[in-house]
């Protein structure tokens, strides 16, 4: 059965199945991603089987697995964690794990999708993630969303050899409000005729992948 949970233009979210298993599981141990993630060891199969018959248990964390709806196949998981419903505040975390998906702009959708799902749904006021001060693609990917950089964390992970810096993004309520104001704007200039001619809008997309909690 298909449970699409909530759907964006080209992705839908849905709850995360033991059936993923085996997917998951592979996608949290590919050095391409593991690195990025912060992790440094291997994931066995159960142990991803006890992460996921975890879900859902507490009210404080939330995982949903990434669709694209053109082929119906999960491509990836997003995650708001450490929910406080007195501060109305989560920290978001992504993995696009298939590499086919990989630079298609899915991250940037994915990304935009679970803010509206945090701020339209939750009602959350500040969502907060960090990432790799080196992992520029994500930087510029982040700011694109609206994420506003709050501060650096010096040498706060070992990877690869040595320590690297990690940066503090979040966004508020009210920025990511005006951010969509400004977008449904463009859309609705997008549907207006110019001239006899439609007005066509291209925009280069990236992909991205941070700590997802796992």
């Amino acid at each position: 059965m298909c449970i699409r949970y909530y759907q964006g233009e080209r992705l839908y979210l849905r709850p995360v199945e033991l059936a993923d298993e085996p997917l998951l599981r592979r996608w949290v141990n590919d050095p391409a991603n593991w690195k990025t993630l912060g992790r440094f060891l291997p994931v066995s199969e159960q142990r991803e089987r006890e992460f996921i018959e975890g879900l859902y248990k507490s009210a404080e964390d939330l995982v949903l697995g990434i669709v694209a709806r053109q082929e119906d196949r999960l491509i990836g998981v997003g995650g708001l964690s450490r929910i406080h419903a007195a501060n109305r505040s989560a920290t978001f975390g992504i993995l696009i794990g298939d590499p086919g998906s990989q630079s298609r702009g899915f991250g940037t959708e994915a990304t935009r999708l679970m803010l509206r799902y945090g701020f339209g749904e939750l009602n959350l006021n500040r969502i907060a993630l960090t990432v790799f001060a080196d992992h520029q693609r994500a930087i510029r990917a982040y700011r694109r969303a609206g994420f506003v950089e709050e501060g650096r964390l010096r040498q706060a992970c070992y990877r690869n050899g040595r320590y690297h810096d990690e940066l503090c993004f979040a966004i508020l309520r009210s920025e990511w409000e005006r951010q969509e104001v400004t977008e449904d704007e463009q859309e609705q200039d997008e549907d207006v005729d110019h001239d006899g001619l439609p007005a066509v809008q291209l925009a280069a997309m990236t992909m991205w992948d941070t700590r997802v909690p796992t």
